[in-house]
């Protein structure tokens, strides 16, 4: 009986040791977990998206508010953002219920339409300037800080009317806003986003007519767009950094939307290509030491208008002085990310959109979803990204400006609690281990709002909105409770305390 007993207490030994093991391990996650010193997290909602009110205050009319009450609407259940979740009226309400979270920031963005009702400068709203004063009033008295994106998809409609991005014109009319908003409101501001997401409005407005205005040009009036983006965007930049920032103190960049790409065959170079035609569009004029779009995209896009027939490039040109005047426009880079995909080359599947180059993209079939349908549960590729964009143009500071979860609304929304829990962590391995230099990181959404196409059939926020009922009545969601005590803790775990 002896070897037993001495076996047994052997094999006590080492599962205490293992014990001891696996407990350093968790200490050192643990250690990990914590949020960096001044690390700042926020929510994020859109202009459009929330507020509603479309035609109060002398508000004019949007591409938004166009395409949505078109008879053929192609929105889910023809929905619109006229009422959304009225905040337009009930922003006290949403910035108690930020005070109460407890979030640093609120990042939302300002109606062109609300502050110029006929598009250009010449007619400014003081009701819109009055609204906007109020909410920036309100949360200063909370102590949150906010963060503003001037235009997040909603041009006035008689900008379209005269083409819209696709015109050149839209550079001055954009930068024609923005000092009426820099003058009137940037005093209270200290963080500026110039443009949300121009590859989605860019390839699905006006390549597509999948979103406002509904344009359907694909490989023309995508490409267009982008070119004046970019420059508008550069052209805000400019107007900031030499007439107000030195009296407002504050800094502006661009937010760009960028998945990763995971090659199935694990080629390198494919992943690159992929990245450079979505996140290099709008990344590398701003950010590379070179500027001007990718090397990779200009080939292949050239390429492949001379063997349509063609006598150019689809692709406009930047000549050296506008390459020079975008090149570094940005204090630092906005990154919404929410979702991976798997690329294979040799594959066309007849997206417009890559048309470029023969490619097909899908999800894994082994990555959990989310309600909508091109979100996969991924955490390890935001990690990827990060290390990718420092990669490629250095270590800039990094704001994730929006990374969430879709579902149907529930209030026990454990799944997006995961998702935040997962994603966050992978954002702590690329800043304790690799060295990333992210500051930031915002949720999408604060709210329950109109999803753009889907309407209200996909819920993102972490509070529930009513929309069957006039007063839109607020109810924080599980994972609004789990914000408030990570916030609270200043350190990452998957339940709260």
């Amino acid at each position: 009986m002896i070897i037993p007993c001495f076996t047994s207490f052997l094999v006590i030994i080492v599962v205490f040791l293992l014990s001891l093991q696996t407990i350093g391990i968790k200490c050192q996650d643990n250690e990990d977990f914590k949020l960096p010193k001044d690390f700042a997290i926020g929510a994020a909602t859109a202009a459009y998206q929330i507020e509603g009110a479309w035609n109060i205050s002398g508000k004019g009319e949007n591409v938004w508010d166009h395409f949505t009450h078109k008879p053929d609407s192609k929105v889910d259940n023809k929905s619109t953002g006229d009422v959304a979740c009225n905040s337009y009226y009930l922003y006290k309400d949403d910035v108690k219920l930020l005070n109460h979270i407890g979030f640093d920031f609120y990042r939302f963005s300002i109606s062109w339409a609300r502050i110029l009702p006929n598009g250009f400068a010449n007619n400014v709203s003081k009701e819109g300037i009055r609204y906007y004063n109020d909410l920036l009033d309100e949360l200063h008295s909370k102590g949150i800080k906010p963060y503003v994106t001037l235009y997040h998809w909603d041009h006035p409609q008689v900008l379209e009317k005269l083409g819209g991005w696709t015109n050149e014109l839209m550079v001055q009319w954009f930068t024609d806003y923005a000092r009426v908003v820099f003058k009137e409101l940037g005093p209270k501001i200290k963080v500026f986003f110039t443009v949300n997401e121009p590859f989605a409005f860019c390839s699905f407005g006006y390549g597509h007519a999948l979103l406002a205005p509904g344009t359907n040009l694909p490989g023309v009036a995508d490409y267009m767009c982008g070119h004046n983006v970019l420059k508008a965007h550069a052209s805000v930049y400019h107007l900031y950094n030499n007439e107000f920032r030195k009296k407002q103190k504050g800094t502006i960049g661009i937010v760009n939307v960028c998945n990763s790409y995971i090659a199935k065959n694990k080629d390198p170079k494919l992943e690159d290509d992929a990245f450079q035609f979505t996140c290099g569009w709008f990344s590398h004029a701003i950010f590379s030491k070179k500027g001007d779009y990718p090397p990779i995209m200009k080939k292949l896009i050239k390429e492949t208008s001379l063997r349509e027939g063609w006598s150019k490039s689809r692709l406009p040109v930047f000549d050296k002085k506008w390459i020079n005047y975008i090149k570094g426009t940005s204090d630092f880079y906005g990154l919404n990310h929410y979702s991976s995909e798997m690329v294979e080359r040799g594959i066309n599947n007849g997206m417009d959109i890559w048309h470029e180059f023969n490619a097909t993209f899908t999800l894994d079939p082994k990555w959990p979803k989310a309600k909508s349908f091109w979100l996969a549960v991924v955490p390890h590729g935001l990690r990827k990204m990060l290390n990718k964009l420092k990669k490629e143009y250095g270590n800039i500071p990094i704001y994730i400006t929006e990374n969430g979860y879709s579902d149907d609304g529930e209030l026990m929304d454990e799944k997006r609690v995961e998702f935040y829990f997962l994603y966050m962590k992978e954002m702590l391995k690329a800043i304790y281990k690799d060295d990333c230099n992210v500051q930031v990181f915002t949720a999408w959404s604060l709210m329950d709002n109109f999803e753009w196409a889907k309407g209200y059939s996909e819920k993102f926020g972490i509070i529930h909105v009513n929309f069957d009922e006039p007063l839109r009545n607020r109810t924080l969601k599980y994972s609004a409770t789990w914000f408030k005590s990570l916030l609270q803790s200043r350190k990452l775990s998957l339940k709260y305390n």
